[in-house]
This record gives structure tokens, C-alpha cells and sequence, in this order.
């Protein structure tokens, strides 16, 4: 069965009127973007904000909010459409001050085809660094290399190999790691880099993330692959002196895949969770930031091994004396 896709124009402060009319019609679910929302997630969400995209900040912050329904192209279908159509000409009359915004809507096809597995299209087998194929579970690796397989599906959580920030991170890992070096992976989203780390023969003690959800996704992706990254650690271990107590300390290597602005603020922690002569590896940090990190890195006692960039972004592998 295909879909019709419904786009709802209107303004932040119709989002209640529009999603109410949805209700009385059985709408139960929708998708909303909402620009004021954006606007309040850059303002709240500051130590993130490495990985805004500019031209979705401009669109989002200039568009209008809007609401996405997806109805089955049946007649059940065409009643709630209609439906649809005249609750937002009620709407219309109702919003005499024009708050609301335009409450007028556009519709398109969703073939169910391409709605559940059109998007596998663009995830395809790729190599990282000198060791690994990184391939999602629905596609075949049969190259006669000998690269470790790494294999993980797109999700909610932060890592699929694809972002140049994981690639320069695993490439390092390849040279540090020679097996047995107990690691403890800052920021693990995915579990990707954790999950590398223990491929070539590291032991993963420990692994950090301020969502649960991506600590279950990490240790899932673990799974599929056959290897332990260790303990799931959940918060935010600069403000949470239980969390960095629990850390422990002692590690040959740490591998921190996070932002700019939060490697400044650790560096002094990874400088003390580190062994005499351990290895941080770093990266998220867009090339305009690059120096004020290594700053940070060498004000704490680390001495630089190598600044490597790929694409807008760096990554530092420094050794503590």
C-alpha cells in the first residue's frame, strides 16, 4: 500500500490547534517541525553545537513550523484528508489575528517500498584506515582483503562510520592499539569506536554516553560483532563526581569522539585517567577550534603525536608524559 504524505503549514503557536483538529480526525501520529523549537535547542544544547549544520540553522530558524502526516492511500484515507481540508478552513476563520500562520497543506506520495527499505540504498560496504570494512547487516562483504568486517546499522545513536570525525579516530586506533590495552571510549554513541578498539585486540573497559539509549545501542552492536566493550556508563562525567570517580583511572587509552568544547573541558580529567605515556585520541572538532583544543591538551601535560584533518575536521592523538 502506498501513502499520502500531508505537509501542514501553520506557526508555532497553531501547533495546538492544528494537532487537536488531527485528534478529533484519528490522527494520532504526526511529526512536527517546529523552528522555535530548533532556536531552543541551540540556546540550551551549547556544547553541541559543532555539529549544526549552518544552512539548517537558516532553514529552520527562518522556515515555518510544520506538521507531517502520512495517511493510507484508501478510503479511510481520503475521509480524514477531507476532514483535514475543512478542519483547517474552521481554523482559518477562527485565527482572526492571523497567529496561527498560513494552516494550508500539500500532499505527495510515499510508496511503502520506499518508505521501509529505499533509504538501505545508501548504505553500502566501505573500507576505514588500513584494517577495517565497515558494511551494514543487509549487505555482503565478499572482497578477498583481509579487513576486519565492522558491521552496524544506521540508528538513533551518533556513528556509522561514515563522518570523518569515526574514520580519523579508527585510523588511529590501528596505530595505537597492538592488543591488550585496556581502553575507555568517552562519547560512545554507536559503540563504533568501542567496538573497533576491541577488534584489534584492546580490552574496552569501560564505555560513556549521556543516553542510555545509546549505551543498549552500543552494547547491541557489541553483540553483533562478537566483542565486550566493557561497562555502560551513563551522564556526564564533568558534573557528576560520582561518574568520574567510577571511571577509574589507569588507562593506556582513551578515545573521546565528542566536541570541541567538551575536550577542552576534560582534557585535565583524560590527563588523570591516563597512565604515564597513555594515549588520548580526539576528535569532533571543526578546524577553526583546532588550536584552542591543542591548547587546552598541552596547558594539561600532553604532548602532540600527530594533528590529522579530514574534510572541516581534526583529530589530535596526544601521549601524556
Amino acid at each position: 500500500m502506498d501513502f499520502t504524505e500531508v505537509t501542514i503549514y501553520t506557526a508555532t503557536a497553531g501547533v495546538d490547534a492544528v494537532t487537536n483538529t488531527l485528534d478529533d480526525l484519528g490522527i494520532e501520529g504526526y511529526v512536527l517541525e517546529d523552528a522555535a523549537d530548533f532556536e531552543n535547542f541551540l540556546q540550551d544544547t551549547e556544547i553541541y553545537w559543532d555539529y549544526v549544520d549552518e544552512d539548517l540553522v537558516r532553514e529552520r530558524s527562518t522556515g515555518e513550523t510544520k506538521i507531517k502526516i502520512y495517511l493510507t492511500q484508501d478510503e479511510e484515507g481520503a475521509r480524514q484528508l477531507d476532514g483535514l481540508r475543512a478542519g483547517l478552513d474552521v481554523l482559518r476563520a477562527l485565527d482572526t489575528e492571523h497567529a496561527w500562520g498560513r494552516l494550508t497543506c500539500e500532499t505527495g506520495v510515499v510508496r511503502q517500498e520506499d518508505w521501509e527499505w529505499g533509504w538501505k540504498q545508501y548504505f553500502k560496504p566501505f573500507p576505514v584506515g588500513e584494517r577495517f570494512v565497515i558494511k551494514p547487516s543487509w549487505e555482503e562483504y565478499n572482497a578477498d582483503d583481509d579487513r576486519m568486517i565492522l558491521e552496524i546499522d544506521p540508528a538513533s545513536s551518533f556513528g556509522t562510520g561514515s563522518h570523518e570525525t569515526t574514520q580519523l579516530c579508527m585510523t588511529a586506533l590501528e596505530g595505537a592499539l597492538h592488543g591488550g590495552e585496556r581502553v575507555l571510549d568517552m562519547g560512545t554513541g554507536s559503540g563504533i569506536l568501542a567496538i573497533a578498539a576491541a577488534m584489534l585486540g584492546a580490552e574496552v573497559q569501560a564505555v560513556v554516553d549521556i543516553d542510555e539509549n545509546c549505551l543498549r545501542t552500543a552494547q547491541e552492536n557489541a553483540e553483533k560483532n562478537g566483542v565486550s566493550i566493557g561497562q555502560g556508563l551513563c551522564g556526564d562525567a564533568l558534573r557528576d563526581d560520582a561518574l568520574a570517580q567510577a571511571l577509574g583511572g589507569g588507562y593506556d587509552v582513551i578515545v573521546a569522539n565528542i566536541v570541541a568544547d567538551v575536550i577542552i573541558g576534560m582534557s585535565a580529567m583524560f590527563a588523570d585517567k591516563l597512565r604515564a605515556g597513555g594515549t588520548l585520541i580526539c576528535s569532533g572538532i571543526l578546524s577553526e577550534r583546532a588550536d584552542e583544543v591543542e591548547r587546552a591538551l598541552t596547558d594539561n601535560g600532553f604532548a602532540v603525536c600527530e594533528r590529522a584533518q579530514k574534510g572541516d575536521w581534526v583529530r589530535f592523538t596526544v601521549q601524556k608524559a
